[in-house]
């Protein structure tokens, strides 16, 4: 039952690791917003890319009025929160209980 409680202890690492990542590219992200970036260059592209997807979700789910202010770059963080905080540690727990 080791190998099991290893693979999800691992699971539960690279989780953790990859929505941290996620998270600091979605801040980048909200605050590049912020100076008017070219909209050709590869690193503006990789960051639009890489975000849109979870922030036109947001936006669909919850339209809001406009107001000139995107809150979903916030909502996106705090359902990363969120997942980090219960998915990942729950998941910690399952990988020492099975080792």
């Amino acid at each position: 039952m080791f190998v099991l409680g290893n693979l999800v202890l691992a699971l539960a690492k690279v989780l953790d690791s990859f929505l941290s990542i996620y998270m600091v590219i979605i801040v980048v992200a909200a605050l590049i917003t912020w100076v008017n970036p070219d909209p050709y260059n590869p690193i503006v592209r990789f960051l639009r890319a890489v975000t849109e997807p979870a922030f036109g979700l947001v936006r669909r789910r919850l339209p809001l009025p406009p107001m000139g202010i995107d809150i979903s770059p916030i909502i996106v963080l705090l359902v990363l929160l969120f997942l980090q905080i219960f998915l990942v540690s729950t998941l910690y727990d399952i990988g020492r209980t099975l080792r």
